[in-house]
């Protein structure tokens, strides 16, 4: 079968939803799938205000088309509801072609934080998006209960996973620094919340690993802080497992990957008791969830290391992949005898705005991101 994967989610970004992608990509001969992205890269692009990494593209619905046509994909898989997102939909309901979407990021809590905008608004804007889709994927009940609150349908799990061989515990530290260390590893953006970890006082170290918006400004607000700046690969790994505690202060996330990755590399974690790290760790001892996040890093201290290496053994990618194609190829079988129709509509004008308003909004403070 052959799956086209379209996002408007790609490098040079590094996040959970790019990581996820790669991944599904690359487990993609495994399941008798060949993948094919189609992402920003090949369009005119410009950078977002204030975030030149997130690159949107300018392309139009035909442009889009042709691209799905070059390649003759069995199913095409939606899994952001930016420009590229909006336009691969817009091509699908043309065409009466079957597709599947995923819910990666909290939009409405996101703007809500930022603008005066009801989140019901936003809601309404993201059900019209994944309304068509055949299957909506997310990745945790608490989402999916959620998400059904506010009237979505046909949504079915898919969970996440870590890279075993690369996350793991390392004999030596490569960080000469105070112990005990508290780490954090992620997109240095409001939307995080890194004041709520940056302003702890806590014993030892803090340390900072990724890149983003927000960056220059918490370096000389906390110049107690260290910040790494982008690192991957065995760099990445290596820092994660030379840490003592990995703190997670986001309010927003839907999963966070890096939450496996700390419990991979034997890393216990602390982090507020929301949706994310609730379902996460429900159960696993591997993470210590409070309203105060200063006592949940500091009790986060006496989880032994073994605790968390048996819980992540559990969460591969390979796991993951396999949730993922189970899905993609349940609705390509169900939709076997439909064959695709000419035809071309425009996707929404706000569908565009609004993804391109939300990242654009990085520099301004947020109005519920604090514990």
């Amino acid at each position: 079968m052959r799956l086209m994967i379209a996002t408007d989610a790609w490098r040079p970004q590094i996040n959970g939803v790019v990581r996820s992608l790669e991944r599904m990509a690359e487990a993609g001969p495994d399941f008798g799938v060949t993948p094919q992205m189609l992402t920003p890269e090949g369009f005119r692009q410009i950078g977002l205000p204030s975030y030149p990494d997130i690159r949107i593209a300018l392309a139009t619905q035909r442009a889009v088309a042709e691209r799905i046509a070059d390649f003759g994909p069995d199913h095409i898989h939606i899994a952001t509801e930016g420009p590229i997102g909006w336009l691969t939909r817009g091509v699908c309901l043309a065409q009466r072609r079957p597709f599947t979407t995923s819910y990666h990021t909290r939009f409405p809590q996101y703007v809500a934080a930022r603008w005066p905008i009801p989140e019901s608004w936003s809601y309404g804007f993201l059900r019209r998006f994944h309304g068509p889709a055949a299957a909506v994927m997310v990745s945790t009940a608490t989402v999916e209960a959620e998400l059904r609150q506010h009237g979505f349908e046909n949504l079915v799990r898919w969970g996440r996973g870590v890279d075993l061989s690369l996350f793991h515990p390392r004999p030596q530290s490569v960080l000469d620094l105070p112990r005990p260390i508290f780490l954090s590893v992620g997109r240095v953006a409001v939307e995080k919340n890194l004041d709520a970890f940056l302003s702890l006082r806590l014993p030892g170290s803090k340390v900072v690993v990724g890149d983003g918006p927000a960056r220059a400004d918490l370096a000389r607000a906390y110049p107690d802080v260290t910040f790494l700046g982008t690192r991957e690969g065995e760099d990445l790994a290596a820092i994660y497992a030379s840490s003592d505690v990995f703190v997670f202060p986001s309010l927003t996330d839907t999963f966070g990957i890096v939450l496996l990755e700390a419990a991979a590399s034997g890393l216990p974690v602390a982090a507020f008791p929301v949706q994310g790290p609730s379902d996460v760790f429900a159960g696993s001892g591997a993470a210590v969830l409070n309203e105060d996040l200063r006592a949940a890093a500091l009790q986060a201290l006496r989880i032994p290391r073994e605790t968390c290496l048996e819980f992540a053994a559990g969460h591969s990618w390979q796991r993951s992949a396999a949730q993922f194609y189970g899905h993609i190829t349940q609705v390509a079988r169900a939709h076997t005898g439909e064959r695709p129709s000419n035809g071309s509509s425009r996707p929404p004008t706000a569908g565009v705005t609004a993804f391109a308003s939300v990242c654009a909004g990085e520099r301004r403070g947020p109005r519920r991101l604090t514990a």
